[in-house]
């Protein structure tokens, strides 16, 4: 019996040593501890409201992601590694505060689209611990020193042979001002920081010393998205962009009731329509105004006082308009544009000019359908606020569709006061004709001689400009 028994217990040995070490893999995946080298992908560093209730001391964790290994990343603390390549372009991801302690919901796209559109060491500033927290002004206060930590591994990648040319930071919120401090570190020589929608409290009024600056870098772009909330209201940039004005972003909650995300969509554009300028499903063009209500007035069409060739495109593509800059002895106005509600964000726009003949003035609205040939149809969606119409007197409206009409074959239109009671006006339309602004080289499309009823479409087929028939 005991030799037997010894016989089973040997034979019993190698599957009680199998069953110990499925259960201390188990116990280690089960506490995210790795097991073996390159078993578990380091993360963006997860955490909930419960640590922004109790506050979180400050530690960055810098994560690299390439083209060679775009799905799990590399975990940095010195240029020693296996992903990174100085030669390459370097481009780093710098979130802002984190109420709540989730990662954004927005990384995974970014680090998608920015590896589909070059080659480059792309590197995620995490520095979730000390951005979450209740207490913003304790957040604000360690943007400095995470600037400090990322100028260290800057300066280790400039003695392997990087060049300050090849940096790009992207900011978002406080983020936007940590990439200015880092710029203001190298006195201006990194390549290029853009701004989404920086973070406007504790930053409105503050010296170009305590936030970003145009001076922070060679090129400086930002996007302002949420002026009347979150966001910087005045300038950062060599270039700074305004969609819809830069307070109300269309698509986003109007009252409280919508919970966060009426604080937070407005502030998150900003992001959201760089990413789709990597998408590139449209190119959405910038105009240099005085201010928003002037562009909805159609004053500032052109860009030829800043760009002789085209208008500054929103966005990743925005530093190919540099060189011009360059050349310039005052700073450009603020750039102005319209965007849809969702994704791709992109606006049709149209001059028309209106000349009519009635006697009297007639203050009112005009909306516009656009057709093709094959019944595709675009509905203005950015109408001009109502217009005084006067006899012999042309007005210049700014309208823009949803969608792109390449050849246009009809033409509708709806005049309305707005009058819910009282008689119906006619509009007598001396001349109308509709410039394409958004592609320029279309043909110009005319009418004329054309009475309008009021709240009743009028459809007609357009000639050309230069063709009266």
């Amino acid at each position: 019996m005991p030799r037997a028994l010894g016989v089973l217990q040997l034979q019993e040995f190698p599957l009680a040593v199998h069953m110990l070490s499925l259960c201390l893999v188990f116990i280690c995946l089960w506490s995210g501890l790795r097991t073996a080298p390159g078993e578990t992908c380091p993360a963006f560093t997860a955490l909930s409201i419960g640590n922004a209730l109790m506050g979180t001391d400050l530690k960055v964790k810098l994560l690299l992601y390439t083209r060679q290994n775009p799905d799990c990343a590399e975990e940095l603390n010195s240029t020693a590694s296996r992903h990174l390549e100085v030669a390459r372009r370097t481009t780093f991801i710098i979130h802002g505060y984190r109420l709540t302690g989730s990662a954004p919901r927005w990384l995974p796209g970014l680090l998608r689209l920015l590896l589909a559109a070059q080659d480059t060491n792309i590197i995620l500033v995490d520095w979730n611990r000390g951005a979450t927290t209740l207490n913003y002004s304790t957040a604000s206060r360690n943007c400095k020193k995470v600037a400090e930590i990322l100028k260290k591994l800057m300066d280790e990648m400039l003695t392997e042979g990087a060049s300050l040319d090849s940096f790009h930071l992207i900011g978002v919120s406080l983020g936007a001002h940590i990439a200015g401090f880092v710029g203001q570190m190298f006195a201006g020589a990194l390549g290029r920081i853009t701004g989404l929608d920086p973070a406007g409290p504790l930053y409105r009024g503050k010296p170009p010393g305590e936030r970003l600056d145009p001076t922070d870098a060679q090129f400086v772009d930002v996007i302002h998205s949420d002026t009347d909330g979150l966001g910087y209201t005045e300038p950062l940039g060599h270039v700074d962009f305004y969609p819809n004005g830069g307070a109300d972003q269309p698509g986003c909650p109007l009252t409280m009731f919508a919970g966060l995300q009426y604080f937070k969509c407005d502030h998150q554009r900003s992001v959201l329509l760089f990413m789709a300028s990597l998408k590139q499903s449209c190119n959405i063009t910038a105009y240099p105004c005085g201010s928003y209500r002037d562009y909805r007035d159609a004053k500032c069409t052109s860009c030829q006082a800043f760009w002789p060739l085209s208008c500054p495109i929103l966005g990743y593509h925005a530093h190919e308009w540099k060189s011009s800059l360059a050349q310039q002895r005052q700073p450009v106005p603020s750039l102005f544009f319209d965007t849809a509600d969702q994704e791709p964000f992109c606006i049709y726009h149209y001059l028309v000019d209106v000349t009519t003949w009635n006697k009297d003035t007639r203050r009112g609205t005009l909306s516009i359908v656009l057709a093709d040939g094959t019944g595709q149809k675009a509905e203005s969606t950015v109408t001009p606020e109502a217009a005084a119409f006067q006899q012999y007197n042309q007005i210049t409206l700014l309208v823009g569709f949803d969608q792109d009409i390449a050849s246009v074959e009809r033409i509708s239109l709806t005049f309305s006061t707005g009058s819910v009671l009282g008689p119906r006006f006619k509009l007598r339309i001396l001349q109308m004709r509709l410039r394409p602004l958004t592609n320029p080289e279309r043909p110009q499309l005319c009418r004329y001689d054309l009475v309008l009823k009021e709240n009743t479409r009028s459809t007609f087929k357009p000639i050309p400009c230069w063709s009266r028939s």
